[in-house]
């Protein structure tokens, strides 16, 4: 038996955000840098790029996302957000390779900047746009277990975070005249959103891959069966073959249901809707998928030996 739950809608806004302050940004990182000449204001600017083809990914991946289940996608469409944040770690990658070379050449002929005060203050308030509107979409993502507006705003704190660095080295640059702090502060700029396009990428894997949920919902799971299992008498209601994964904001629960095998069909009927209604209260946009077996055929204990077995005894898990 399967009840669908379904999934937060309405998140494109946030995406659509995201690509206004892209825009917004890089118009003024760039006039920043044409105002001064920085290979670190630079990298800032490609950073910003990098900012708003992420967030036009994200802007697709969410509304495919929110398509419903259909003939060809039985699971609905969920995992399209793993392709974005992959994508968005990807590109991250290719904006460092472009920061790298920027800041070598620079450092092999370095350059006097010019208009540090004007360069900087653009740059301190493109800093402030990407601050605010990173931490609405990582807060939005984290209330709709969107991965991809997760993924969006990390990035955007990251170049929050670099920001602040290129505006201190270029400080630097401008109190102390030594022009080589400019090539390396951006160099420093690389190696920082290279981590941050791995971890997006790793997290994206694990995404496709199918991972389990986290053990904290697993738990969950098990404290409510557990609970069911206590209403009868020992030995009377069993659970096994706990099977969990996520993909994108939803998330899949599967487990088998073991009552006597002389019930009634209607009274182990209304076991498995007790059990699917426990379940999806304490994960209230899961799929849940259930399975009813016979307590007394062995074929039911030796169909799937992964995962917990909950019976009567204090809820216990073998």
């Amino acid at each position: 038996m399967t009840h669908v739950h379904a999934g937060a809608s309405g998140l494109t806004r946030w995406a659509w955000l995201s690509v206004g302050a892209a825009v917004l940004t890089i118009g003024m990182k760039t006039a920043a840098f044409a105002v001064t000449g920085s290979v670190g204001l630079l990298s800032d600017a490609l950073e910003s790029v990098v900012n708003l083809v992420a967030a036009i990914v994200a802007l697709i991946a969410l509304t495919i996302a929110d398509r419903p289940a259909d003939r060809s996608h039985h699971y609905g469409h969920g995992k399209a957000e793993y392709f974005s944040a992959g994508a968005e770690g990807l590109m991250i990658l290719v904006a460092a390779g472009l920061i790298f070379y920027s800041a070598i050449e620079r450092l092999l002929n370095p350059q006097p900047l010019e208009e540090l005060g004007i360069g900087l203050a653009i740059t301190v308030a493109a800093t402030v746009v990407n601050g605010v509107v990173g931490l609405l979409l990582i807060r939005e993502g984290r209330k709709h277990r969107s991965i991809t507006l997760v993924a969006d705003g990390r990035h955007l704190m990251t170049d929050v975070y670099t920001s602040v660095g290129v505006v201190i080295g270029v400080l630097l640059v401008g109190l102390t005249g030594w022009l080589p702090l400019d090539s390396l502060v951006a160099i420093g700029v690389g190696i920082n959103i290279l981590w941050t396009g791995a971890v997006l990428m790793r997290n994206a894997g694990r995404g496709l891959m199918d991972h389990a949920l986290p053990e904290e919902d697993q738990g969950r799971i098990v404290e409510v069966l557990g609970a069911i299992a206590r209403e009868y008498p020992p030995g009377e209601v069993e659970f096994h073959g706990l099977q969990t994964r996520e993909a994108g904001r939803q998330r899949f629960v599967s487990v088998h249901v073991l009552v006597p095998g002389d019930w009634t069909v209607q009274r182990g009927h209304d076991v498995v809707e007790e059990v699917e209604g426990a379940i999806r209260g304490v994960l209230h946009d899961a799929t849940v998928h259930t399975h009813l077996e016979s307590l007394e055929d062995p074929r039911s204990h030796a169909d799937y030996d992964q995962g917990p077995r909950v019976t009567h005894d204090d809820g216990e898990t073998h």
